[in-house]
Protein backbone atom coordinates (compact mmCIF):
# COMPACT_ATOMS: atom_id res chain seq x y z
CA UNK A 1 0.00 0.00 0.00
CA UNK A 2 1.19 3.52 -0.82
CA UNK A 3 2.55 4.99 2.42
CA UNK A 4 0.93 8.31 1.54
CA UNK A 5 -2.39 6.70 2.49
CA UNK A 6 -1.34 5.79 6.03
CA UNK A 7 -3.32 8.67 7.52
CA UNK A 8 -6.41 8.00 5.39
CA UNK A 9 -6.22 4.31 6.34
CA UNK A 10 -6.21 5.14 10.05
CA UNK A 11 -9.04 7.64 9.63
CA UNK A 12 -11.07 5.20 7.55
CA UNK A 13 -10.74 2.38 10.06
CA UNK A 14 -11.47 4.59 13.08
CA UNK A 15 -14.79 4.30 14.91
CA UNK A 16 -16.75 7.48 14.18
CA UNK A 17 -20.48 7.20 13.52
CA UNK A 18 -22.45 10.43 13.85
CA UNK A 19 -22.39 11.57 17.45
CA UNK A 20 -19.29 9.56 18.33
CA UNK A 21 -16.48 11.27 16.40
CA UNK A 22 -13.93 11.38 19.23
CA UNK A 23 -11.56 8.70 17.94
CA UNK A 24 -11.33 10.39 14.53
CA UNK A 25 -10.59 13.76 16.09
CA UNK A 26 -7.86 12.27 18.29
CA UNK A 27 -6.06 11.04 15.17
CA UNK A 28 -6.39 14.48 13.58
CA UNK A 29 -5.14 16.23 16.74
CA UNK A 30 -2.02 14.08 16.82
CA UNK A 31 -1.35 14.87 13.15
CA UNK A 32 -1.76 18.63 13.48
CA UNK A 33 -0.55 19.60 16.95
CA UNK A 34 2.73 21.01 15.61
CA UNK A 35 1.51 22.13 12.18
CA UNK A 36 -0.97 24.95 12.79
CA UNK A 37 -1.16 28.18 14.76
CA UNK A 38 -4.20 27.16 16.78
CA UNK A 39 -6.18 23.95 17.30
CA UNK A 40 -9.37 23.96 19.35
CA UNK A 41 -12.72 22.23 19.75
CA UNK A 42 -16.00 24.14 19.94
CA UNK A 43 -19.10 23.37 22.03
CA UNK A 44 -20.60 20.95 19.49
CA UNK A 45 -17.33 19.08 19.01
CA UNK A 46 -16.11 20.59 15.75
CA UNK A 47 -12.32 20.61 15.63
CA UNK A 48 -10.86 23.80 14.16
CA UNK A 49 -7.27 24.16 12.96
CA UNK A 50 -6.15 27.73 12.22
CA UNK A 51 -3.32 28.79 9.93
CA UNK A 52 -2.74 32.52 10.30
CA UNK A 53 -2.26 34.69 7.24
CA UNK A 54 -0.24 37.82 6.62
CA UNK A 55 -2.57 40.31 8.26
CA UNK A 56 -5.64 40.36 6.00
CA UNK A 57 -8.98 40.52 7.77
CA UNK A 58 -10.44 37.99 5.34
CA UNK A 59 -11.04 34.39 6.35
CA UNK A 60 -11.24 31.25 4.23
CA UNK A 61 -12.99 28.25 5.79
CA UNK A 62 -12.31 24.71 4.58
CA UNK A 63 -14.66 22.01 5.89
CA UNK A 64 -14.79 18.22 5.93
CA UNK A 65 -16.95 16.14 8.23
CA UNK A 66 -15.53 13.60 10.65
CA UNK A 67 -18.66 11.48 11.17
CA UNK A 68 -19.70 8.46 9.13
CA UNK A 69 -22.99 6.68 8.52
CA UNK A 70 -23.73 4.18 11.24
CA UNK A 71 -26.12 2.35 13.52
CA UNK A 72 -27.67 2.87 16.94
CA UNK A 73 -28.79 0.03 19.21
CA UNK A 74 -32.46 0.50 20.15
CA UNK A 75 -33.34 -2.72 22.01
CA UNK A 76 -31.91 -6.01 23.25
CA UNK A 77 -34.15 -9.05 22.75
CA UNK A 78 -34.46 -11.82 25.32
CA UNK A 79 -32.31 -14.07 23.15
CA UNK A 80 -29.45 -11.53 23.15
CA UNK A 81 -30.00 -10.25 19.63
CA UNK A 82 -29.69 -6.48 19.14
CA UNK A 83 -32.31 -4.41 17.37
CA UNK A 84 -31.06 -1.23 15.74
CA UNK A 85 -31.78 1.77 13.57
CA UNK A 86 -29.53 3.14 10.83
CA UNK A 87 -28.37 6.64 9.90
CA UNK A 88 -27.73 7.26 6.20
CA UNK A 89 -27.56 3.60 5.17
CA UNK A 90 -29.70 1.85 2.54
CA UNK A 91 -31.03 -1.34 4.20
CA UNK A 92 -30.16 -3.32 1.07
CA UNK A 93 -26.43 -3.14 1.88
CA UNK A 94 -26.73 -4.34 5.49
CA UNK A 95 -27.53 -8.06 5.65
CA UNK A 96 -24.50 -10.22 6.45
CA UNK A 97 -22.17 -7.31 7.15
CA UNK A 98 -19.75 -7.34 10.07
CA UNK A 99 -20.17 -4.40 12.43
CA UNK A 100 -18.59 -3.13 15.62
CA UNK A 101 -20.91 -1.83 18.33
CA UNK A 102 -20.31 0.02 21.55
CA UNK A 103 -19.54 3.57 22.49
CA UNK A 104 -16.83 5.93 23.64
CA UNK A 105 -16.30 6.83 27.31
CA UNK A 106 -15.60 10.40 26.18
CA UNK A 107 -19.19 10.49 24.93
CA UNK A 108 -20.53 9.72 28.41
CA UNK A 109 -20.55 5.93 27.99
CA UNK A 110 -19.35 3.34 30.52
CA UNK A 111 -15.73 2.23 30.25
CA UNK A 112 -15.82 -1.02 28.27
CA UNK A 113 -14.60 -2.65 25.09
CA UNK A 114 -16.54 -2.50 21.85
CA UNK A 115 -17.67 -5.81 20.41
CA UNK A 116 -18.01 -7.20 16.88
CA UNK A 117 -21.27 -8.58 15.50
CA UNK A 118 -22.96 -9.68 12.30
CA UNK A 119 -26.17 -8.22 10.87
CA UNK A 120 -28.63 -11.09 10.53
CA UNK A 121 -32.08 -11.60 9.03
CA UNK A 122 -34.49 -14.44 8.34
CA UNK A 123 -32.82 -16.93 5.95
CA UNK A 124 -34.09 -17.10 2.38
CA UNK A 125 -35.49 -20.64 2.71
CA UNK A 126 -37.84 -19.48 5.47
CA UNK A 127 -39.05 -16.36 3.64
CA UNK A 128 -42.45 -16.41 1.98
CA UNK A 129 -44.29 -14.36 -0.64
CA UNK A 130 -43.28 -10.71 -0.76
CA UNK A 131 -40.47 -11.30 1.72
CA UNK A 132 -38.46 -12.90 -1.08
CA UNK A 133 -39.18 -10.14 -3.60
CA UNK A 134 -38.63 -7.05 -1.45
CA UNK A 135 -35.53 -5.77 0.39
CA UNK A 136 -35.37 -6.79 4.04
CA UNK A 137 -36.49 -3.98 6.32
CA UNK A 138 -34.28 -2.82 9.17
CA UNK A 139 -37.07 -3.78 11.58
CA UNK A 140 -36.62 -7.37 10.41
CA UNK A 141 -32.84 -7.40 11.01
CA UNK A 142 -30.82 -7.83 14.16
CA UNK A 143 -27.18 -7.84 15.20
CA UNK A 144 -25.75 -11.11 16.48
CA UNK A 145 -22.83 -10.55 18.90
CA UNK A 146 -22.78 -14.16 20.10
CA UNK A 147 -24.66 -13.42 23.32
CA UNK A 148 -26.67 -16.24 24.86
CA UNK A 149 -29.41 -14.00 26.28
CA UNK A 150 -30.27 -10.41 27.18
CA UNK A 151 -28.23 -10.45 30.38
CA UNK A 152 -25.18 -11.68 28.52
CA UNK A 153 -25.56 -9.05 25.78
CA UNK A 154 -25.88 -6.26 28.37
CA UNK A 155 -22.31 -6.97 29.47
CA UNK A 156 -21.16 -5.54 26.13
CA UNK A 157 -23.78 -3.09 24.83
CA UNK A 158 -26.73 -0.96 25.88
CA UNK A 159 -29.54 0.74 23.97
CA UNK A 160 -28.15 4.04 22.67
CA UNK A 161 -24.76 2.56 21.82
CA UNK A 162 -23.38 3.22 18.35
CA UNK A 163 -22.22 0.92 15.60
CA UNK A 164 -20.44 1.01 12.27
CA UNK A 165 -19.00 -1.36 9.68
CA UNK A 166 -15.85 -3.43 10.15
CA UNK A 167 -13.78 -2.86 6.99
CA UNK A 168 -10.05 -3.07 6.38
CA UNK A 169 -8.73 -0.22 4.24
CA UNK A 170 -6.91 -1.91 1.36
CA UNK A 171 -5.78 -1.50 -2.26
CA UNK A 172 -7.68 -2.94 -5.20
CA UNK A 173 -6.52 -3.21 -8.80
CA UNK A 174 -6.38 -0.29 -11.18
CA UNK A 175 -5.01 2.20 -8.62
CA UNK A 176 -8.24 1.93 -6.61
CA UNK A 177 -8.66 1.62 -2.85
CA UNK A 178 -11.56 0.39 -0.71
CA UNK A 179 -12.53 1.31 2.83
CA UNK A 180 -15.40 2.45 4.99
CA UNK A 181 -16.13 6.09 5.85
CA UNK A 182 -14.34 7.48 2.80
CA UNK A 183 -17.24 9.93 3.11
CA UNK A 184 -15.67 12.02 4.50
CA UNK A 185 -12.37 10.83 5.92
CA UNK A 186 -11.07 11.52 2.38
CA UNK A 187 -11.73 15.23 2.94
CA UNK A 188 -10.30 15.13 6.47
CA UNK A 189 -7.07 13.56 5.20
CA UNK A 190 -6.77 16.11 2.38
CA UNK A 191 -7.13 18.98 4.86
CA UNK A 192 -4.49 17.47 7.16
CA UNK A 193 -2.12 17.03 4.22
CA UNK A 194 -2.75 20.63 3.14
CA UNK A 195 -1.98 22.02 6.59
CA UNK A 196 1.22 19.99 6.86
CA UNK A 197 2.31 21.04 3.37
CA UNK A 198 1.75 24.72 4.15
CA UNK A 199 3.96 24.35 7.22
CA UNK A 200 6.62 22.26 5.44
CA UNK A 201 6.91 24.75 2.59
CA UNK A 202 6.87 27.78 4.88
CA UNK A 203 3.78 29.25 3.21
CA UNK A 204 2.19 32.27 4.88
CA UNK A 205 -1.21 32.62 3.14
CA UNK A 206 -2.75 35.97 2.34
CA UNK A 207 -5.79 35.38 4.56
CA UNK A 208 -6.40 33.38 7.72
CA UNK A 209 -7.32 29.77 7.00
CA UNK A 210 -9.80 27.91 9.19
CA UNK A 211 -9.89 24.15 8.65
CA UNK A 212 -13.12 22.86 10.22
CA UNK A 213 -13.33 19.13 10.90
CA UNK A 214 -17.07 19.10 11.48
CA UNK A 215 -19.39 16.74 13.34
CA UNK A 216 -22.96 15.54 12.74
CA UNK A 217 -23.07 16.06 8.98
CA UNK A 218 -25.05 12.88 8.38
CA UNK A 219 -27.88 13.99 10.67
CA UNK A 220 -28.54 17.55 9.54
CA UNK A 221 -25.33 19.61 9.18
CA UNK A 222 -25.55 21.05 12.69
CA UNK A 223 -21.78 20.98 13.22
CA UNK A 224 -21.05 22.94 10.05
CA UNK A 225 -23.74 25.48 10.87
CA UNK A 226 -22.22 26.23 14.28
CA UNK A 227 -18.65 26.30 12.95
CA UNK A 228 -19.48 28.66 10.09
CA UNK A 229 -21.37 31.02 12.39
CA UNK A 230 -18.43 31.25 14.78
CA UNK A 231 -15.71 31.51 12.11
CA UNK A 232 -17.74 33.92 9.95
CA UNK A 233 -15.61 33.36 6.82
CA UNK A 234 -15.73 35.39 3.62
CA UNK A 235 -15.49 32.20 1.55
CA UNK A 236 -15.74 28.49 2.18
CA UNK A 237 -14.61 25.31 0.46
CA UNK A 238 -16.35 22.06 1.36
CA UNK A 239 -14.46 18.81 0.77
CA UNK A 240 -16.80 15.87 0.34
CA UNK A 241 -17.36 12.51 -1.34
CA UNK A 242 -19.97 11.82 -3.98
CA UNK A 243 -21.43 8.65 -5.48
CA UNK A 244 -20.42 8.72 -9.14
CA UNK A 245 -22.76 6.07 -10.62
CA UNK A 246 -20.16 5.32 -13.32
CA UNK A 247 -21.12 1.65 -13.59
CA UNK A 248 -22.31 -0.47 -16.49
CA UNK A 249 -26.01 -0.12 -17.14
CA UNK A 250 -26.26 3.48 -15.94
CA UNK A 251 -27.16 5.88 -18.75
CA UNK A 252 -24.44 8.49 -19.43
CA UNK A 253 -26.84 11.30 -18.55
CA UNK A 254 -27.29 9.88 -15.06
CA UNK A 255 -23.60 9.47 -14.27
CA UNK A 256 -22.36 11.96 -11.70
CA UNK A 257 -18.62 11.81 -12.40
CA UNK A 258 -15.84 9.36 -13.26
CA UNK A 259 -13.27 7.67 -11.06
CA UNK A 260 -9.84 8.96 -12.05
CA UNK A 261 -11.24 12.21 -13.44
CA UNK A 262 -10.14 14.33 -10.50
CA UNK A 263 -12.24 16.12 -7.91
CA UNK A 264 -15.88 16.74 -8.85
CA UNK A 265 -16.80 20.42 -8.61
CA UNK A 266 -20.47 21.01 -7.91
CA UNK A 267 -22.66 23.54 -9.67
CA UNK A 268 -25.77 22.62 -7.69
CA UNK A 269 -27.07 19.91 -5.39
CA UNK A 270 -30.20 19.35 -3.32
CA UNK A 271 -29.28 21.99 -0.76
CA UNK A 272 -26.94 24.48 -2.46
CA UNK A 273 -26.45 26.50 -5.63
CA UNK A 274 -22.71 27.12 -5.64
CA UNK A 275 -21.04 30.43 -6.35
CA UNK A 276 -20.31 30.64 -10.08
CA UNK A 277 -17.19 32.79 -9.69
CA UNK A 278 -15.61 30.29 -7.30
CA UNK A 279 -16.41 27.44 -9.69
CA UNK A 280 -14.80 29.29 -12.59
CA UNK A 281 -11.77 30.17 -10.48
CA UNK A 282 -11.29 26.53 -9.41
CA UNK A 283 -11.56 25.29 -13.00
CA UNK A 284 -9.08 27.93 -14.19
CA UNK A 285 -6.57 27.02 -11.47
CA UNK A 286 -6.89 23.34 -12.35
CA UNK A 287 -6.25 24.10 -16.03
CA UNK A 288 -3.31 26.39 -15.29
CA UNK A 289 -1.56 23.79 -13.13
CA UNK A 290 -2.61 20.77 -15.21
CA UNK A 291 -4.63 19.27 -12.35
CA UNK A 292 -7.40 16.85 -13.20
CA UNK A 293 -10.87 17.92 -12.16
CA UNK A 294 -14.41 17.54 -13.47
CA UNK A 295 -17.86 19.00 -13.03
CA UNK A 296 -20.41 17.05 -11.02
CA UNK A 297 -22.93 16.32 -13.77
CA UNK A 298 -26.03 15.38 -11.84
CA UNK A 299 -28.02 17.34 -9.26
CA UNK A 300 -28.04 15.04 -6.25
CA UNK A 301 -27.14 14.76 -2.60
CA UNK A 302 -25.99 17.52 -0.30
CA UNK A 303 -23.26 18.30 2.20
CA UNK A 304 -22.09 20.81 4.82
CA UNK A 305 -22.33 23.58 2.21
CA UNK A 306 -26.11 23.47 2.66
CA UNK A 307 -25.66 24.99 6.12
CA UNK A 308 -22.50 27.00 5.54
CA UNK A 309 -23.66 29.10 2.59
CA UNK A 310 -26.78 30.25 4.48
CA UNK A 311 -24.96 31.29 7.64
CA UNK A 312 -25.20 34.92 8.81
CA UNK A 313 -25.59 37.15 5.73
CA UNK A 314 -24.42 34.36 3.41
CA UNK A 315 -21.04 32.81 2.58
CA UNK A 316 -19.65 32.27 -0.92
CA UNK A 317 -19.11 28.51 -1.11
CA UNK A 318 -17.39 25.94 -3.34
CA UNK A 319 -17.64 22.14 -3.06
CA UNK A 320 -15.01 19.71 -4.32
CA UNK A 321 -15.95 16.05 -3.96
CA UNK A 322 -14.09 12.76 -4.15
CA UNK A 323 -15.62 10.52 -6.83
CA UNK A 324 -16.51 7.21 -5.17
CA UNK A 325 -18.42 3.99 -5.77
CA UNK A 326 -20.71 2.39 -3.18
CA UNK A 327 -21.02 5.46 -0.97
CA UNK A 328 -22.57 4.92 2.49
CA UNK A 329 -21.75 1.23 2.46
CA UNK A 330 -19.18 -1.04 4.11
CA UNK A 331 -16.94 -0.87 1.03
CA UNK A 332 -16.51 2.53 -0.61
CA UNK A 333 -14.11 2.63 -3.56
CA UNK A 334 -12.03 5.62 -4.70
CA UNK A 335 -9.12 6.25 -7.06
CA UNK A 336 -5.70 7.22 -5.70
CA UNK A 337 -5.23 9.68 -8.57
CA UNK A 338 -8.32 11.58 -7.45
CA UNK A 339 -6.96 11.93 -3.92
CA UNK A 340 -3.74 13.54 -5.13
CA UNK A 341 -5.62 15.69 -7.67
CA UNK A 342 -7.96 17.07 -4.99
CA UNK A 343 -5.03 17.72 -2.64
CA UNK A 344 -3.15 19.57 -5.37
CA UNK A 345 -6.21 21.61 -6.36
CA UNK A 346 -6.95 22.72 -2.79
CA UNK A 347 -3.35 23.73 -2.19
CA UNK A 348 -3.24 25.77 -5.40
CA UNK A 349 -6.55 27.46 -4.66
CA UNK A 350 -5.05 28.62 -1.36
CA UNK A 351 -1.85 29.72 -3.11
CA UNK A 352 -3.70 31.51 -5.90
CA UNK A 353 -3.96 34.73 -3.89
CA UNK A 354 -0.17 34.91 -3.75
CA UNK A 355 0.49 34.56 -7.48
Amino acid sequence: MDSRFNLLRRLSEAFGPTGCEHEVKEIISAELEDCCDELYTDKLGNQIAVVRGRGSNERLMLAAHTDEVGLMITHIDDDGMLKFDAVGIDPRVLCGKRVVVGNDPKNGAPERTRTVGVIASKPIHLQKGDERNNPTKIDDMCIDIGATNREDAEKYVSPGDYGTFVTEFSPLGGNLYVGKAIDDRFGCAVMCDTIKRLRAEGVKPTRDLYFAFTVREETGLSGARAAAFAINPDRAIVLEATAVADLAGVAPGLRVAELGGGGAISLMDRSTIYNGDLVKQALAIAEKHNIKCQLKRYVSGGNDAGAIHRTREGILTLAVSAPTRYLHSASTVFCADDYFAVSELIFNIIMNEDR
